[in-house]
Formats: structure tokens, C-alpha cells, sequence
């Protein structure tokens, strides 16, 4: 077969469906528990005191919500792309898809570039060794490489990494909940401390919460990024809706518990601006357990899979969007042997290579707080326009059968989300808002790229619809 003759679209190659219930249920569980909760304990704690479990239940409440939208439109269009897939059927805007898919695909390329940091940083913790900023980078390039690499074999090698990665990862946070067990049963636990509220002098109990709230949805996210394997999962539209709330439900009891004992064994003061606020709990715990030791290994492998499978959801977004027709062709190119969107993995990693350069020349320490709630803030916008659009997309029924929302899911959704977002209620640091419309106008600027580049298409389109051929 002629490389011509492969190029074309009615020959391009499927992805393959490798996908089943308990890879979907691991995936979906390793994307949400990521770094959220291994970095951002604290900054839950200092923002609503001891009751800092709290912001992650409401948090998993409006992830839940918001998941009964993308349920019901990933069983009624069960193909990649997503939320930027839901806006283009629903509204037909060019500019609207293509800002959508920016965004959303700028959230998980961000969140993997500071995870390849970390994971860099946490390699050289872990062993010892003292290569300076120059030798973190040379070793995040590299792991983004290999992410590259894996990414390129196949679906089906990237996520049985993603179960190993899962349950090292996982294996870290059941490492504190039982060592925390262990010293509430042995009395060294202040159970008082965990129903206490104590909120920043310039915040009231309301702002401080849906402060928490912003932080601790970061934690949470990930969910939405499964939509965009659709096209690799084995009968999407049955095993989509039990196994997305299973691993919801699953991710929420765990940061519940952790966070618990968390507030229960180490004092307040000692959480809020802790950046190893894990590491504390058991050093506390268990003074002889060699968590410093254990911890970074831990943390290493949690990162590295945060990294893999948001370069995987970035990666089948553009070759979503690229077969809608919403961006470049080049995009949507499928591997024929290892049936993979190989041009948009390579694109992505690309913007990752830069992205991971540009963050590790900053010499600012705070850089994953900033960006986990700018990540949080683009999404919470991207999930208030998939619960209007869940509503518009029910004028367009299918031919399947599919979950259906209760309506008032997700008109509750949206009022949650826009809450979380606007900067009077959501106690949000300026600098969020300022990093988010950066990225914005950047999409403005491709969007316009994009549109000008389409213009010979475009122009054939309207010379047809206007003089149509004759009868």
C-alpha cells in the first residue's frame, strides 16, 4: 500500500479498542490521584483549618455532577475529543471548538510538563544526587521522551504502565491512611481538631471554603479525561457510567480519609504552606518509619503517571478535533502498524518539551500551587459549558441507546462551576486569572493561525452551498 494511499481519510487506520472495564476503572482512579494530594493538603488546611475534608467532598460533589453531562455525551457520541467534540455538534462555531480544545489540551500538556519536572526533582531527591537545575531539566526532557515513547507503541502498553504507576501511587496514599489508623487506635490523635474551622482573618467561612474548594478540585480532576479514549474502549456506552462514578467515588473516600488524618495527627500550623504535608503526617505518626527515604520513590512513580496519561488525553484530543475538521488534517494521522495518533502525540510532546524548559528556568518554588489552580480554573470553565451543552445536544438524538442526566444535574453543574470560577466568589489568587488569560489570548492568536490557513477551504465550501449545481 502506497504511503499516498494511507494518507487519505476513508483509509486512515482505527484506533484500537483495548480498553475494558478494569484498565478503563484504573485509568480513570491513576488520572485523578495524582500530585493534587500529595502537594496540596496543606494548602487546603491553612485556607479552612482542621475541617479540610470538607473542600474535598464538595469538590467530588461537583466533579459528580458534572460527570453525569459527560456521561451521558460519551455514550451518545462515543468518540475522542471530548468537551471540544460536545461544544462543535452542539454549536457549529469554529472559534468556540477550537478555544475549548486549547484550553483543555493546554490543561494536561501544563499539568504533565510540571509533573516531568517533579518527577526530574524527585529522581535526584531520591537518590542523592546534585546535578543543579541544568541536570533536572537534561532528566525531564528525557522522561518526556520516553513518555513520548510509550505514548507512540500503543495504547494498550500505556495503560498497562498506568496500572503499575496506579498502584504505586495509590499504594503511597494507603501508606499514610494506615499508618494514621494506627496512631488514632494508639491515642496520638486530636479528633478535635478535624471539626474545627479556622479561616484566614480576610475570608469568611464561605469564601474560605470555596478558597479550599478551587484548591482541592485539582485534586479531583481527571475523570473528564477518559472521554477522550472513547474510541479505544471496548461497548463505551454500557461500561462508561458504573465504572466513571466507581473511580469518582473511589478517589473521593480516599482524600477523605487522608485529609482526616491528616488534621487528626499533625497541627494545623504545621499543614498550611507544608509543601511534604504527607511526609509530616507520618513522620509524626510513625517517628522510625522511613518515609523521607520512601516518599520521594513514591512521589516520583505518581508524577510520572500523571504526566502519561495527560499526555495520552492531549494526544487523542488533537486527533479528535483534527477529524472534525477543526483543526489541521496532519493532526488526525493514525500509525498503520501501531495504530496511534502519531502526529499529535508528536505535537503535544513538542509544546511539552518547551513548556517543561520555560518552568524549569523559573526560580520561583511555588510554580505547582499557581498551576494546579489554573489548571483547576480552565476546567471548572470547560465543565460550566459542557453542562449547558448536555442540555443543547438532547435536540440531536442518536440511534443507541445511552445515559441520560437527570436535567437539573446539570443546570446545577453549571451554577456550581461558574461559582468556583468568578474571582468575587471563589477567593482565588490573582495570579491564576492572569496565567489563564495569558493561555487564552495565546488560543486566540492559533484560533486566528488556524482560520486564516483554512480560508481556501473555506471559500470551496461557500462557493458551493451558493451556487449549487445545476438539476
Amino acid at each position: 500500500m502506497s504511503s499516498a494511499t494511507v494518507d487519505t481519510p476513508s483509509a486512515q487506520p482505527e484506533l484500537k479498542r483495548a480498553l475494558g472495564p478494569w484498565l478503563l476503572l484504573l485509568f480513570i482512579v491513576g488520572d485523578i490521584l495524582g500530585t493534587g494530594i500529595y502537594a496540596l493538603t496543606g494548602q487546603v488546611a491553612a485556607e479552612v483549618g482542621g475541617a479540610a475534608w470538607v473542600p474535598f467532598l464538595v469538590a467530588f460533589a461537583v466533579a459528580a455532577v458534572t460527570a453525569t453531562s459527560y456521561l451521558e455525551l460519551v455514550t451518545k457520541f462515543p468518540q475522542a475529543a471530548g468537551a471540544a467534540l460536545y461544544v462543535q455538534k452542539a454549536y457549529n462555531i469554529h472559534f468556540v471548538s477550537f478555544l475549548v480544545c486549547f484550553v483543555v489540551m493546554s490543561s494536561g500538556i501544563s499539568s504533565a510538563s510540571a509533573a516531568s519536572q517533579a518527577f526530574a526533582a524527585n529522581l535526584v531527591a531520591g537518590f542523592g544526587l546534585d546535578l543543579g537545575r541544568g541536570g533536572i531539566l537534561l532528566i525531564a526532557l528525557g522522561f518526556m521522551l520516553l513518555v513520548l515513547a510509550i505514548n507512540f507503541r500503543g495504547v494498550t502498553e500505556s495503560v498497562r504502565l498506568n496500572v503499575v504507576l496506579t498502584l504505586i501511587e495509590l499504594s503511597g496514599l494507603l501508606l499514610v491512611i494506615f499508618i494514621g489508623f494506627w496512631a488514632i487506635a494508639g491515642g496520638a490523635a486530636d479528633f478535635s481538631r478535624v471539626v474545627a474551622f479556622e479561616t484566614p482573618e480576610d475570608k469568611n467561612v464561605l469564601l474560605a471554603v470555596s478558597a479550599a474548594t478551587s484548591l482541592a478540585f485539582f485534586a479531583m480532576v481527571g475523570f473528564e479525561d477518559s472521554v477522550n479514549m472513547a474510541e479505544e474502549t471496548k461497548d463505551p456506552s454500557r461500561i462508561f457510567p458504573r465504572i466513571m462514578f466507581t473511580g469518582l467515588g473511589f478517589a473521593a473516600v480516599i482524600y477523605v480519609l487522608v485529609s482526616i488524618c491528616a488534621v487528626a495527627i499533625v497541627p494545623i500550623g504545621e499543614l498550611a504552606g507544608n509543601e511534604t504535608p504527607l511526609v509530616t503526617v507520618v513522620q509524626t505518626a510513625a517517628p522510625d518509619f522511613p518515609i523521607s527515604d520512601l516518599l520521594p520513590f513514591i512521589s516520583m512513580f505518581a508524577v510520572a503517571n500523571s504526566a502519561l496519561i495527560n499526555m495520552m488525553m492531549a494526544s487523542r484530543l488533537l486527533y479528535g478535533m483534527s477529524k472534525q475538521g477543526v483543526l489541521p488534517k496532519f493532526l488526525g494521522k493514525v500509525h498503520v502498524k501501531r495504530r496511534t495518533p502519531w502526529a499529535a502525540i508528536v505535537f503535544t510532546t513538542a509544546i511539552a518539551l518547551a513548556l517543561i524548559t520555560y518552568v524549569s528556568l523559573d526560580p520561583e518554588g511555588s510554580v505547582v500551587a499557581v498551576l494546579g489552580g489554573t489548571t483547576s480554573l480552565l476546567l471548572l470553565a470547560v465543565f460550566a459549558v459542557v453542562n449547558v451543552t448536555v442540555l443543547v445536544l438532547r435536540r440531536q438524538p442518536v440511534d443507541h441507546k445511552h445515559f441520560r442526566a437527570w436535567t437539573a444535574l446539570p443546570i446545577l453543574g453549571a451554577i456550581a462551576c461558574v461559582y468556583l470560577v468568578l474571582p468575587g466568589t471563589s477567593g482565588r489568587a490573582a495570579e491564576q486569572y492572569q496565567i489563564a488569560g495569558l493561555l487564552l489570548a495565546i488560543g486566540v492568536v492559533l484560533w486566528a493561525v488556524t482560520w486564516v490557513a483554512q480560508g481556501p477551504q473555506r471559500r470551496e465550501r461557500a462557493s458551493k452551498l451558493n451556487n449549487p449545481p445545476p438539476q
